[in-house]
């Protein structure tokens, strides 16, 4: 195993020395920075995730660093040079700064994390882990998760440091633990997850042993904050390769601790075999709804594509004439969608977003496929509303069905559909449908003051509105005295 103090050239090859070394020269802000550390008497070296990336030709702006010195130091030496520092990590040994660097193409924005030589586990009970810092930075590399992310290039003598065969393994493109998984997995449970995250990023495989601890370990997570599982949930689910890293959570068992909607979903095949696989309809629907997405990752999309049926389990009945019905399912789903999402921390609006689409994702169907009338579509703009970009492809998405004839005409009835609200939308403008009367016109005409029935008036009319469209002031006016009149 090569060692880092070795002077005997690793498994790096030349090609790849290169790499790194025009990597650098491009990226001067590295030197400079190593420069003021080795001034201070203090190692620094770049690490991790950059150097795994630089060898795979993806790094981006963003650099991670580990050093020697003690974050108070750190903090020293990078204030005068940053652009802006930040010490949201400081309790953890990692210090952030932003960095500009003009280049012939232009100024790049360079987002760097500067982090001490360090160790942490957890103990049996805890939600966060215990930091302790190291000496070395080989001490520094075994902690790290996996083999592709504990190679380092010392700065700025540009020496490349990987005692624990993480070329090789980038080579092989798979993912194991420097020390033994199980160790791994103790120190920070969140590794498991971590595994399914990096083989859908990266579509790496998972070395066996590593997902035999995954299996016998997946409880641990337990003791990890939601904050921490649902970060690495999102950035699974984002990755270009979701069902690889879902599929790990399920099979491993971690997805029963962290997402048990899901492997709920794999359903017992009913003796008639009349109702297809949902778990397997559901990672279908993910990857159809990211092939639509025009604008990059969509959270939101991609994350009611993995949630739109888990309303299923529930509602599963099997009828009298041998069918399997799960009526309802998109209520139960949206309620349990904002359950389990409240439950991973994540924002009221993103929780009330992805839940709505839930809940609408069958609306479609509910119409037909016959010829939808103007109230059809005013109404399903209206539920949509800012949503209904999401819900158009969320809705195509649905369509999983073999029978390519049933496919196709599935598809020409929602072309329809976006047709008949292009077509509306002209007319009506549809993205903010109202009354034809506002609140104080009510009251005014009324001669009311403000109440519920001012609400139930203007509820009225919005239901007038989206029945029959807009109407002239003066038909408005007659359709709130005639309603008002009734309710005397």
């Amino acid at each position: 195993m090569p060692n880092a103090n070795e002077d005997t050239p690793t498994a790096l090859s030349q090609v790849q020395q290169r790499a790194v070394s025009e990597l650098l020269r491009v990226a001067p802000v590295a030197d400079d920075l190593a420069r003021r550390f080795e001034q201070a008497g203090f190692s620094l070296a770049l690490v991790g995730g950059s150097v795994r990336d630089a060898l795979l030709g993806r790094l981006g702006n963003d650099l991670d660093f580990t050093t020697d010195a003690r974050p108070e130091d750190v903090l020293k030496i990078v204030r005068p040079w940053a652009d802006a520092v930040w010490e949201v990590g400081i309790a953890f040994g990692t210090v952030g700064a932003q960095k500009e660097a003009r280049f012939e193409e232009g100024v790049r924005s360079f987002q760097i994390e500067i982090t001490t030589y360090r160790s942490e586990a957890y103990d049996r009970s805890s939600r966060k882990p215990e930091v302790s810092y190291g000496e070395s930075i080989e001490a520094d590399l075994v902690r790290r998760d996996f083999t592709v992310n504990a190679m380092a290039v010392a700065l700025p003598e540009k020496r490349f440091i990987d005692p624990y065969g993480g070329l090789d393994d980038l080579a092989a493109r798979e993912l194991r633990t420097p020390g033994t998984p199980e160790e791994s997995f103790s120190d920070d449970p969140l590794r498991m997850m971590r595994a399914a995250r990096f083989a859908a990023q990266l579509d790496f495989e998972v070395a066996p042993e590593v997902v035999t601890a995954m299996k016998e370990m997946a409880a641990r997570i337990g003791i990890v904050s939601a904050e921490r599982v649902r970060d690495e949930l999102n950035k699974l689910v984002l990755s270009a390769h979701p069902r690889k890293g879902l599929s790990l959570l399920v099979d491993t068992g971690l997805a029963d601790c962290v997402l048990p909607e899901l492997p709920a979903l794999r359903l017992e095949s009913d003796e008639h075999h009349r109702h297809k696989d949902v778990y397997d309809h559901t990672l279908i629907v993910l990857e159809q709804a990211i092939a639509l997405e025009d604008d990059g990752p969509d959270l939101s999309l991609r994350l009611a594509a993995l949630l739109h049926d888990i309303g299923k389990p529930r509602t599963r009945r099997f009828e009298k004439d041998g069918r399997v019905s799960f009526h309802h399912h998109e209520v139960v789903g949206a309620k349990m969608t904002k359950k389990r999402m409240t439950a991973l921390k994540y924002s009221n609006e993103l929780v009330k977003d992805v839940s709505r689409l839930v809940e609408l994702h069958l609306r479609f169907h509910g119409y037909g496929t016959g010829e939808w009338t103007d109230s059809a579509v005013r109404r399903y703009v209206r539920d949509a509303g800012p949503l209904l970009n999401r819900l158009h492809k969320l809705t195509r998405s649905d369509c999983t069905t073999r029978n390519k004839r049933k496919a196709a005409a599935l598809s020409r009835a929602y072309d329809g559909l976006e047709e008949r609200i292009a077509q509306l939308q002209k007319r009506e403008e549809l993205d903010a449908i109202r009354p034809d009367l506002d609140g104080n016109q009510i009251m005014e005409i009324l001669g009311v003051r403000p109440g519920p029935a001012v609400g139930k008036a203007y509820k009225h009319l919005l239901e007038l509105r989206l029945e029959n469209g807009p109407m002239e002031h003066d038909q408005a006016v007659a359709a709130l005295k005639e309603w008002w009149t009734a309710q005397q």
